[in-house]
C-alpha cells in the first residue's frame, strides 16, 4: 500500500486549473457516495467531516477524471425542460449516436444535483434491455474562469431514435395489435423490473416511453424515481410527482404511502393511448383530472368511454380496466400484466417491433423539432398551474419537455 502511495506521489505537478477541478470532483464523490446511504450531505463541510477516512485515501490519489463532453459531437438539440438540454451526439471514437442530457448546475448551492446522483444511481441498478442505457457521465472542461469554476456535467445515454408520444403523434404511422401486444410486454418487463429492484418510476408517460430502431421499448427518466421500503408503517412520499394526465386517483387525493401501483396506473393510461393516440384524460387542473377518473372508472364500457368500441380487442379493455382500478391495492402488479390473457390470444406478441421502425424514416425527435408533432405533451403540473386540454410548446417554442 505505501509504495501505491508514493507511486501516486510521483506523479507530474498539477497545474492551478487541474488541482481545482481534483477538488471539485472530491467534493462530487463525496456526495454520490454519500447518496448511497439514504441522503445527499447539506453542506460541503458536513460531507468532509463524515468522511475523514475517505477524505485521506483521496488525498493519496489521484483518481481519473471524468471523461470530456468533447469526445462528443453534438449534432441536434432533441429536448428542452426545466431539468437542462438534451442533444442528438455522435461518439468520436466509436461512431455511435448517444444522447447527451445537460444537467441544469446554476441553482445549485451544493455542487452535483441530488436528483441528478439518484438517477445515477438508480439507472446503474437497473441494467434491462428495457430500461435506457446510461453510458457515462462527462463534463465539459476548461470553464474555470466563469461560472464559479464549475464544469458542466451530462448523461451520456444510448440514444433512441423515437418517444411514444412523438410517434402516436404521427397519424401516418399505422400501430397493429401485434405490435401494441410487443410494445406493452416490453413495458411490463422494465416495470417488472424496476418494481424487483424496489425503484418507484413516479413520472410514467408516454414521452418517456423510448422506442429504438430495432424495435425495443425502453423506460426513461428516473429524475423522479426514488427507491421505496416495505417497512410497517410505509414510508411517507411527496404526492406532488407523476404528470398530472397519468397521476392516478390515490396522489390526486393526497396519500403520501403510495406503492409500484402508481406506476402501474400510469401503464394503464399508455396502454390505453396506444389506440386513442392522445392521452386519454387529459385535466387542466387536479378536481378536473379527479372527477374524468371518477367518469371513466370503475368499469370500462361504452357508456363510460365512447371511444371504446369496436377498434378495441377486448381482452385490451380487460387489461386496461384492470390496470386503472380506483383501489391501488387491487391494481395488477407488473408480473400479473405479463400474465394476463391479453398476451396469450393470437395475434401474439413478438421479440420486437423492428418492422414498425422500418416505416418510420425520420426519428421522431426530428420531426417534432420540426413541428409536426405537439410539442411538451404531458408536461408535468404543479399546484395552481394549469394547462390547455391540448398543450402548448415549451418556451422554446419547438421541444418535447422530456428527460431521457
Amino acid at each position: 500500500m505505501n509504495g501505491q502511495v508514493q507511486q501516486h506521489h510521483q506523479q507530474p505537478q498539477m497545474t492551478p486549473d487541474e488541482m481545482a477541478e481534483m477538488d471539485r470532483q472530491k467534493v462530487t464523490l463525496l456526495h454520490f457516495l454519500d447518496s448511497f446511504r439514504g441522503s445527499a450531505p447539506t453542506d460541503f463541510c458536513f460531507a468532509f467531516q463524515v468522511n475523514q477516512s475517505l477524505i485521506k485515501y483521496i488525498e493519496e490519489f489521484k483518481f481519473p477524471y471524468i471523461s470530456d463532453v468533447s469526445n462528443y459531437e453534438k449534432l441536434l438539440k432533441i429536448g428542452q425542460g426545466t431539468f437542462g438540454e438534451v442533444f442528438k451526439a455522435r461518439c468520436k471514437k466509436t461512431g455511435k449516436m448517444v444522447a447527451l442530457k445537460k444537467i441544469l448546475m446554476e441553482n445549485e448551492k451544493e455542487g452535483f444535483p441530488i436528483t441528478a446522483l439518484r438517477e445515477v444511481k438508480m439507472l446503474q441498478q437497473l441494467k434491462h434491455e428495457n430500461i435506457t442505457d446510461l453510458i457515462e457521465v462527462c463534463s465539459s472542461k476548461g470553464g474555470f474562469s466563469h461560472n464559479r469554476d464549475r464544469s458542466t456535467f451530462y448523461l451520456v445515454f444510448a440514444f433512441c431514435e423515437h418517444d411514444l408520444a412523438g410517434l402516436l403523434s404521427n397519424h401516418k404511422i399505422k400501430i397493429s395489435l401485434v405490435h401494441i401486444k410487443t410494445m406493452m410486454k416490453h413495458l411490463f418487463n422494465g416495470l417488472w423490473k424496476i418494481h424487483r429492484s424496489k425503484i418507484l418510476h413516479r413520472d410514467m408517460k408516454a414521452a418517456n416511453v423510448l422506442l429504438s430502431r430495432d424495435g425495443i421499448l425502453k423506460l426513461a427518466d428516473f429524475g423522479l424515481a426514488r427507491p421505496f421500503y416495505m417497512g410497517h408503517p410505509r414510508q411517507l412520499y411527496t404526492n406532488r410527482v407523476v404528470t398530472l394526465w397519468y397521476r392516478p386517483p390515490e396522489l390526486l387525493l393526497g396519500d403520501r404511502q403510495y406503492t409500484t401501483s402508481i406506476d402501474m396506473w400510469g401503464a394503464g393510461c399508455i396502454m390505453a393511448e396506444l389506440w386513442t393516440r392522445s392521452p386519454i384524460m387529459q385535466g387542466d387542473t387536479e378536481q378536473k383530472q379527479l372527477t374524468m377518473i371518477c367518469n371513466l372508472c370503475g368499469s370500462i364500457d361504452k357508456d363510460s368511454w365512447e371511444k371504446v368500441g369496436s377498434c378495441f380487442d377486448e381482452l385490451a379493455v380487460c387489461l386496461i380496466d384492470e390496470l386503472l382500478t380506483l383501489d391501488p391495492s387491487k391494481r395488477l402488479d407488473a408480473e400479473k400484466a405479463l400474465d394476463h390473457m391479453f398476451f396469450y390470444t393470437a395475434p401474439y406478441s413478438k421479440d420486437d417491433f423492428k418492422d414498425l421502425m422500418d416505416t418510420v424514416k425520420t426519428s421522431q425527435f426530428e420531426y417534432t423539432a420540426g413541428g409536426g408533432a405537439h410539442a411538451n405533451r404531458g408536461r408535468p403540473v404543479g399546484a395552481g398551474q394549469r394547462m390547455p386540454h391540448r398543450p402548448q410548446v415549451s418556451q422554446t417554442g419547438q421541444f418535447h419537455d422530456m428527460i431521457f
